[in-house]
């Protein structure tokens, strides 16, 4: 697969390394194999299956996108408990594309598929209004002030989010970091397209009722770190 390089995209950067360790040979096979039959192609590349971003809208009526899935565990659950619903995860971190191979290779899984890659970059190839829920949890928060414009809540990805959400789509935040919380949430409040579901403080200190959580988040709240939750829908229309 090709992508634009770096140095060609209108954005900075949202991710570190791209790999960290040699894969197994088992997950190195899955990424020969099993990756170009599931992966999401911005353009037709003959001789795959196309998964473009235009057939994947319009041979399902349900799709939900994950903005960097890590290890794939919330994604290959979700996928899991709702086959009716195609999963898309982005995410550029090779580690963490093979292990999500793995998880759908020995579940069987066939509502997934991945972009290995900065999210972005599917997100502005998708149809307008064809994305039904969008996940963006845990991302790296880049705490140094001199990094935050690599924050990949910003009113550009929320710009992104707002066009392929179908009406009333949910957009899911989550973050363990205090000082992303109060960036994303001010992130949101300024861009004005998204309605912030929370009515009480509970609301975003306590997640969803369908969450999946993950061991990312076991281990923070292990550290004595206390995640918040943002459930915000897109809104029908701007005042």
């Amino acid at each position: 697969m090709h992508f634009p390089p770096i140095a060609e995209r209108p954005w900075l950067v949202s991710y570190g390394r791209r790999r960290a360790r040699k894969l197994t040979p088992g997950k190195a096979d899955l990424m020969e194999t099993l990756l170009p039959r599931i992966a999401v192609r911005l353009q037709p590349d003959e001789g795959f299956i196309q998964n473009t971003p235009d057939e994947i809208a319009k041979a399902h009526p349900r799709i939900w996108l994950e903005i960097g899935f890590g290890g794939g565990e919330h994604l290959a659950e979700q996928a899991a408990r709702h086959p009716d619903v195609l999963c898309i995860g982005c995410e550029p971190f090779i580690d963490g594309v093979a292990k999500l191979l793995d998880d759908v290779n020995d579940r069987g899984l066939e509502n997934v598929r991945i972009l290995p890659e900065d999210a972005r970059l599917l997100l502005e190839a998708l149809p307008d209004a064809s994305i039904e829920r969008v996940f963006i949890l845990f991302p790296d928060p880049w705490p140094k002030i001199r990094h935050q414009k690599r924050r990949i809540v910003s009113q550009q990805t929320l710009d992104l989010v707002e066009r392929i959400l179908k009406p009333g789509g949910e957009l899911r935040l989550a973050t363990d970091h205090v000082d992303y919380a109060i960036w994303m949430l001010a992130q949101v409040v300024q861009h004005q397209g998204f309605e912030w579901q929370a009515e009480r403080d509970v609301d975003w200190k306590t997640a969803p009722s369908d969450w999946v959580s993950t061991r990312y988040e076991q281990k923070t709240r292990a550290q004595g770190r206390e995640p918040v939750y943002y459930l915000l829908k897109k809104k029908t229309s701007k005042k």
